[in-house]
């Protein structure tokens, strides 16, 4: 396919309304993230990001210098990273599960709701072989990037970082890219 069909083929692929669903959910997300890392940056004057995790982790077991680095900043970031997760998990207790409703929830399309110990929770149909690939993928990428989505694209582009305005662009590229290969190649979860 020669670049310009490939173009008009991911703007044909594209929704009619680009936020079908509203954007409220969208809006009170990113002004929490952006609290966050408000937060975090006043209490350690260090800008939030989730990519340095592995390796501040290991300058507790390591003495290399690579890992030694982190020191001084390991704790928080043990702790803003376990904040993921944990936000994550009470995400899926509660209204993915279905305990807890709201306007600005929209129910995912790619799981089911099963019983587990006497709580209801939302599973996801996708299979854990691509889970665990998707995650190993995201970890190089972050690493061969020098920082993730959390680190180039709220915290460097709000400080105006010439460098994660081309790590933010870098990303989304290949984020369409990508999602349009695997729609037009017949994947799904």
């Amino acid at each position: 396919m020669l670049p310009l069909e490939s173009l008009v083929f991911m703007l044909e692929a594209l929704p009619a309304e680009p936020f079908p669903n509203g954007i409220e959910h969208y809006l009170v997300g990113g002004l929490l993230v952006g609290l966050g890392t408000v937060v975090i940056y006043l209490g350690t004057g260090i800008a939030a990001g989730a990519s340095t995790f592995l390796e501040s982790t290991l300058s507790y077991v390591s003495g290399q210098s690579r890992f030694q680095q982190y020191r001084p900043s390991r704790d928080w970031r043990v702790v803003f990273t376990l904040g993921i997760v944990a936000g994550a998990a009470v995400y899926a207790l509660t209204f993915q599960s279905g305990v807890v409703s709201s306007s600005l929830h929209q129910p995912a399309t790619t799981g089911q709701l099963r019983d587990v110990g006497g709580v209801t929770i939302w599973v996801t149909d996708v299979q854990p072989w691509r889970l665990a690939l998707g995650g190993v993928l995201i970890g190089i990428g972050t690493r061969v990037g020098k920082g993730c989505t959390s680190g180039h694209g709220v915290c460097g582009v709000g400080s105006a970082s010439s460098a994660s305005f081309v790590g933010v662009a870098t990303f989304l590229l290949v984020a369409i890219g990508v999602a349009q290969l695997v729609a037009a190649v017949g994947v799904s979860p």
